[in-house]
């Protein structure tokens, strides 16, 4: 691969690393909403949609990374 190919991917690695703090940003304050739900309020329709919401989260964040280790491992 040459200079000009792996810059670029290094450059789509960067942005994809950005958007995974903005998630992963989003995710904690659904985990935090999640965690101050109160008690009665924890078999709620609006609890299992917060609940669903991390954990899509969560696997969005696991697809991010995996992608970043793909590029990275194309640039060795």
């Amino acid at each position: 691969m040459n200079n000009v190919r792996r810059k670029a991917i290094n450059k789509v690695i960067d942005q994809i690393n950005q958007l995974r703090d903005m998630v992963e940003s989003l995710r904690d304050e659904e985990q935090d909403y999640l965690d101050n739900i109160p008690e009665n309020l924890e078999g709620s329709e609006r609890y299992s949609m917060a609940e669903e919401a991390v954990d899509n989260m969560d696997e969005a964040l696991d697809s991010l990374d995996e992608a970043v280790s793909a590029l990275e491992e194309a640039t060795a």
